[in-house]
């Protein structure tokens, strides 16, 4: 019987007819079957395993990313609240100074207003003396 089926290949089973069969429940353990549909079915788990594997390390991969572009903001945003803290700090600082500062600008102004109040009476004190000039010498001709 062995014979037979080496003489018809390894296309029948000896228990149950083809094993080329797409039921699952025909199929024996100890059955002999198709070496080709065996290669084919184990490279199929192989491919199927290499694709699961290749999902899984890109997930892994994508998660490694993800970990490291939030370390990478961690650190940015707490450089950024250094700066803010140190930019709080001399504004602070800076208005202290202004406050500090603020008697001698009020100082500053009001020499300014005088001064701008004597530069008038300057050109007024210019004028009349230009006008005086004029009525002394227009005196003078007479």
């Amino acid at each position: 019987m062995a014979e037979d089926s080496d003489s018809q290949g390894v296309t029948d089973s000896p228990k149950k007819g083809p094993t080329l069969s797409t039921s699952t429940s025909s199929f024996e353990a100890l059955d002999p079957h198709d070496p080709n549909l065996s290669r084919l079915a184990t490279l199929m788990f192989q491919k199927t395993g290499d694709y699961l594997w290749g999902e899984l390390t890109t997930t892994q991969e994508d998660y490694r990313l993800l970990e490291a572009m939030n370390r990478a903001t961690i650190t940015k945003y707490s450089d950024m609240k250094q700066i803010a803290s140190n930019v709080g700090k001399t504004l602070l600082e800076l208005n202290e100074k202004y406050s500090s500062l603020q008697p001698y600008l009020e100082q500053i102004d009001q020499i300014e207003e005088s001064v701008v109040k004597l530069e008038q009476a300057a050109y007024k004190l210019d004028a009349y003396s230009k006008r005086l000039e004029a009525k002394f010498k227009n005196l003078e001709k007479r």
